[in-house]
């Protein structure tokens, strides 16, 4: 069992940034694809960005490519997503996900491991 704890949500202007970050324990990091999604109210929750096993390759939805990085650190067990030029769009729950099969754009179904999720609201 792997547990993802999510840290770094909170309250932003629209073009600033925010980092997010998700560690994990109870299992074998680096077998993990890592992923971030996010659900705003009333929406469906969606990929964000994945990032493979070890680090080498990385995937965005198209609504966040060029602003948001995401990373890993397989020796912390933590993966982070930077949020730059943050829009009002992008206010929503974020959650970190952990998927031991799959790589690239992830569905929901993919995931094996869900953290918590923590808010990012974005404000005018």
């Amino acid at each position: 069992q792997v547990l993802l704890v999510e840290t770094g949500g909170g309250l932003m202007q629209a073009g600033g940034s925010l980092r997010l970050s998700c560690a994990a324990s109870g299992g074998t990091f680096s077998v993990y694809t890592m992923a971030w999604f996010r659900q705003a109210p009333a929406k469906e929750r969606e990929f964000v960005a994945a990032i493979s096993r070890r680090g080498g390759y990385t995937w965005y939805a198209d609504s966040v490519k060029g602003r948001f990085t995401i990373s890993r650190n397989n020796i912390e067990n933590t993966s982070y997503l930077q949020m730059d030029s943050l829009k009002i769009e992008d206010t929503a729950v974020y959650y970190c996900a952990a998927d031991r099969l799959g790589s690239g754009i992830l569905k929901t179904s993919d995931v094996d491991y869900w953290g918590q999720g923590t808010q990012v609201t974005v404000s005018s």
